[in-house]
């Protein structure tokens, strides 16, 4: 019986390079400690004329190409972004499908933060094997460089813009073999956009984080989720042909590649280059690792992300996609 299965990966990035020399004459900061305590070296961001429906745009221009599909082949956009480009209403889903030319498909918002992707992953999942919808774009797209205070040191280090995306449709093979994902809401004020506590449509939202406490629920969180996962579909860690986590920080990805006694080669990083992009992280990476060569259609691979909310979750898939052509 055919399932779901991720037919293709695409992102975009901005040309646009903030290195940590550039955030050195910003705040009191140095590459030496940014490097050490993150692992990121620079960070791509978006024209000021960008929005993150338009870099979303981009990427999923590219995804719906790669899955050998026309647009009008597309019957549902699903997106994630913590920085949408309107505070509430429109969705950057439906910006996306306005721009591609989409109308009367599904197109709606998930407000997961980092585990943005792999939450539509599942959605996206449930969708088609159901049978309400045959060919779902999955969107993860960022302009953090929108609602961070850049003489916040603690912050502006972190973050970068980008959007990945993907399609997900049905085959009966290299499908989607399983998804968790999971919040714990207690946690938010860890991790959360700040807004007035007064209504005001001229009050700024502004990304705020208490970094040492998420750090130490990030990584042991996403530790046991992944060893759980693994269990729970009979999987040994040394099967998996490409871990693609989350890229918030290298200590927290190292520290859950060691507890799952995974070599490099099978570790894919690009926090050093992109720093952190939310949402569009996983499918940025995906799409590195692609483009490289190193992903294949028919490889087994772990997914693993944990954001503000607290979210999390881990996903297990078969690439279905066709290998890369220049």
């Amino acid at each position: 019986m055919p399932k779901a299965s991720l037919k293709s990966i695409a992102s975009y990035i901005p040309n646009k390079i903030l290195s940590n020399s550039d955030l050195e004459k910003m705040v009191d900061t140095t590459d030496e400690w940014i490097v050490k305590r993150t692992g990121i070296k620079e960070r791509r961001i978006a024209n000021d004329d960008e929005q993150a429906s338009d870099l979303g745009t981009k990427a999923a221009i590219k995804a719906v190409e790669r899955a050998n599909l026309k647009i009008e082949d597309i019957d549902a956009l699903l997106v994630a972004t913590l920085s949408p480009d309107y505070f509430t209403m429109p969705s950057t889903a439906c910006k996306i499908a306005a721009n591609l030319g989409l109308k009367d498909v599904t197109a709606f918002d998930v407000s997961a933060a980092c585990t943005g992707f792999i939450y539509l992953l599942e959605q996206a999942k449930a969708f088609v094997e159901s049978g309400l919808k045959k060919n779902v774009l999955i969107i993860g797209t960022e302009k953090t460089s929108s609602i961070i205070d850049y003489s916040d040191r603690s912050m502006c280090i972190l973050f970068g813009d980008g959007a990945g995306a993907g399609v997900i449709s049905l085959d009966d093979q290299n499908t989607i073999l399983d998804i968790h994902t999971a919040s714990n809401g207690n946690f938010g004020n860890l991790l959360m956009t700040q807004r007035a506590q007064k209504s005001s449509i001229c009050h700024p939202l502004i990304m705020q984080m208490k970094g040492n406490e998420v750090f130490k629920i990030a990584v042991q969180t996403l530790s046991n989720d992944v060893v759980n996962i693994l269990a729970k579909n009979n999987i040994d860690s040394k099967d998996i042909d490409l871990f693609i986590p989350h890229q918030a920080n290298l200590r927290i990805i190292k520290a859950v590649q060691e507890r799952l006694n995974l070599s490099d080669e099978k570790c894919v990083i690009t926090v050093h280059k992109y720093g952190n992009t939310s949402a569009a992280s996983i499918p940025m990476a995906m799409n590195d690792a692609y483009e490289e060569g190193r992903l294949k259609k028919g490889d087994l691979i772990l997914l693993d992300a944990f954001g503000g909310g607290f979210t999390w979750g881990s996903a297990l898939l078969k690439f279905g996609g066709e290998n890369y052509k220049q």
